[in-house]
């Protein structure tokens, strides 16, 4: 049985770059972290504190709206998040 043929392809060439590329300046956001964290602590700590006590802390008027206000500094915290580069 005759061997067959062996076609060799070309080596990849990159197409020359038409323009250097730009460097992205990064701003400094050293802030977000912390941030971010205390955030999420904070809305954690409250909703502990909510349940723990019963209803009585941190803000008794508020009621069960309480674990309402929780979520919400959660929720920031994700969003403050979406800051990080």
């Amino acid at each position: 049985m005759p061997k067959s043929r062996i076609r060799k392809k070309a080596d990849f060439t990159p197409p020359p770059a038409a323009r250097q590329a730009t460097a992205i300046r990064l701003t400094n956001r050293s802030w977000v972290a912390p941030v971010m964290l205390a955030m999420f602590l904070l809305g954690l700590a409250w909703i502990v504190v909510f349940y723990v006590t019963e209803g009585d802390l941190p803000v008794r008027s508020f009621g069960n709206w309480n674990i309402v206000v929780g979520f919400g500094f959660i929720a920031a915290g994700f969003g403050v998040s979406t800051q990080w580069k």
